[in-house]
């Protein structure tokens, strides 16, 4: 196993885009880090420099305390697993799993023994013989994690794994990455653009936006203390809702309505009166007689859409005469509307009107020009 590290790495295309704009990232021996962002935010651009199937501009990228920056891949020690599997159509599985092994001359008693070993971690013992075309979507990503697996590398590099697979089979597969983590140890960087993966698998997790890592933490603190509103908007479904408000003697004031600010909150406002963006996250509205926390205050909702959920009900809703802004994802239908997770008991239905409780405690708040949070952590 060995550390990963990307010390002021960036990338340039001959056109002159900036791919990767001075990243400063430390992966720990043994860690599970995942970098996370929407599509051409850069993050397949830095594994893809880590495994040495792209040049890096400038800085360097260390594996192990060596700088690999001029090494060709085979000589990093780093296994990658593919999106589309990258398996060959004519060879076994048993075939497949080893070919890393016979490029290195391994001897065949060796070659087998670690075959065996990977299949037997990865439950495939029974699929050795097939070929990948007889196999699910599921199986054949088993078998490339086994070809990974059986070099013994020191990292396993994994280009979003998982996202050819349907939705239920991407939550066992997830389960089955964790454990296989668990089991190995081996220091791995998991690129998705799905938010659930990267709160779901990593240790750590890593936001890019444009090439610049936005915030790097474990993932309940990307979620309760977001460092911007891109990963604020970006980290939680549906997004969290904003609006322009403004701090006022103790209180945050949206439109007409004001809301009163408990003291864990107002002691960790770094700025004193001013304007700012309001960020509530869905679960901090509620029905006044199923909330239960203190309210600090309500807003009048009208109702557009809701989702019954079962265990939860999501509305849609909007203030008269106030607009959410647009700085996560919504429907456009949606736009200007903020999002709801209610008790399945609520009343709310579209068209209906009621008021919901805010629970100020989950109050964020940011500046308008620099999108910075303006609350220091707990």
């Amino acid at each position: 196993m060995a550390e990963i590290e990307f010390d002021h790495v960036t990338k340039r295309f001959s056109d002159g885009t900036v791919a990767v704009d001075d990243v400063v990232l430390d992966v720990a021996d043994g860690e599970f880090m995942i970098l996370v962002g929407p599509s051409g935010c850069g993050k397949t651009t830095a594994l893809r420099m880590v495994a040495g199937l792209e040049k890096v501009t400038e800085g360097k990228i260390r594996i192990g305390g060596r700088v690999v920056n001029d090494l060709d891949p085979p000589e990093r020690d780093i296994a990658m697993v593919f999106q589309n599997y990258a398996l060959y159509p004519h060879m076994t599985v048993h075939d497949n799993i080893g070919f890393p092994l016979q490029m290195h001359r391994m001897r065949k008693t060796e070659i087998e023994h670690r075959v065996v070993e990977a299949a037997r971690l990865l439950g495939i013992e029974e699929l050795l013989k097939r070929k990948p075309r007889e196999l699910s979507g599921g199986q054949r990503q088993r078998v490339a994690m086994g070809r990974a697996i059986v070099r013994h590398p020191v990292g396993f590099l994994m280009d979003e794994p998982l996202s050819n697979l349907d939705a239920r089979l991407r939550v066992q597969m997830r389960a089955e990455l964790v454990k296989l983590h668990q089991r190995l140890g081996v220091t791995t960087l998991y690129v998705t653009h799905d938010q659930t993966e990267a709160m779901t698998l990593g240790q750590r997790v890593a936001v890019l936006d444009r090439g610049v890592i936005q915030q790097v933490d474990v993932p309940q603190r990307l979620y309760r203390h977001p460092a911007n509103t891109f990963v604020a908007s970006f980290i939680g479904s549906p997004a969290m809702n904003f609006l322009d408000g403004r701090l006022e003697e103790g209180s945050v004031v949206v439109g007409d309505h004001r809301l009163g600010l408990p003291d864990e909150v107002h002691r960790r406002i770094l700025d004193g009166a001013r304007e700012v963006l309001v960020g509530l996250r869905p679960e901090a509205f509620e029905e006044p007689q199923f909330a239960t926390w203190e309210t600090h205050g309500s807003i009048p909702a009208e109702i557009e859409v809701t989702e019954q959920l079962g265990s939860e009900t999501l509305a849609y809703f909007r203030i008269p005469a106030l607009r959410a802004l647009e700085l996560g994802e919504r429907p456009v239908e949606l736009a200007g509307a903020l999002a709801a997770r209610l008790d399945p008991r609520t009343a709310a239905v579209p068209g209906s009107r009621l008021e919901l409780a805010v629970d100020a405690r989950q109050l964020h708040l940011f500046d308008p020009e620099s999108r910075q949070s303006l609350l220091s952590p707990e």
